[in-house]
């Protein structure tokens, strides 16, 4: 399902909720993943800000890859409430990261 580790969603939960410090940190970030990835982190934000349902994760997917325009760090950070967007996507799969940022932020 998901093209990218719970781990770096956790990673981008974290630094967009801190974007003042460490907006040039996240860009970095993104724009290293793979496409797959990058598809996948819009997918999940899209479906935690209701555009897409939870069943609908591969659509959501297809659509990202299909419609990246704009890089995908532009985009994501023009997002009000990514962080959130993020978070609610993952509930809706049924995926917690709670561990993730808690190591990320214990610095493991």
């Amino acid at each position: 399902m998901l093209d990218i580790s719970h781990y770096k969603v956790a990673q981008v939960i974290l630094m967009s909720r801190e974007l003042d410090r460490a907006e040039g940190e996240l860009r970095a970030f993104i724009d290293r993943l793979s496409e797959d990835e990058q598809a996948s982190l819009v997918a999940l934000m899209w479906i935690g800000r209701g555009s897409f349902d939870a069943e609908d994760f591969e659509e959501a997917k297809a659509t990202a890859a299909e419609e990246a325009t704009t890089p995908t760090a532009d985009y994501l950070l023009g997002t009000p409430h990514l962080s959130d967007h993020l978070e609610n996507g993952l509930d809706a799969l049924g995926i917690s990261v709670v561990e993730d940022e808690d190591d990320l932020v214990r610095g493991g």
